[in-house]
């Protein structure tokens, strides 16, 4: 069985399951009909990627009568955040460091 964060970081590969992410992000649940119509692929191709999405838990489906309404679980994409910390840190600190030495660079000159 894959870790969370391996179904996770593998349904943000796809540049299709970001913007659909952005998309319920900016717009909201909406129905899977609406939201199929805005890419060019096939329904099944479509229900394929919010499947994917689902199952690593970063959307929810829900039904309201006939319809299937998906919605963003941004608790998921917490994980993210959290596995991107130390790198964020890491960086951080390079950067630091580097606006000392140039900041010492400048005091040398004058």
């Amino acid at each position: 069985m894959r870790a969370p964060e391996d179904r996770i970081f593998g349904a943000l590969a796809s540049p299709v399951r970001r913007e659909v992410l952005l998309l319920l992000r900016d717009e909201g649940p909406q129905p899977v009909a609406y939201r199929a119509g805005r890419f060019d692929m096939a329904r099944p191709s479509f229900s394929e990627h919010l499947r994917v999405l689902r199952d690593a838990g970063l959307v929810s489906e829900t039904r309201d009568g006939r319809q299937r309404l998906y919605r963003l679980e941004p608790i998921g994409l917490y994980e993210v955040q959290e596995w991107l910390h130390p790198f964020e840190r890491f960086w951080r600190e390079k950067l630091t460091g580097l606006r000392d030495v140039l900041d010492s660079m400048d005091n040398d000159e004058s």
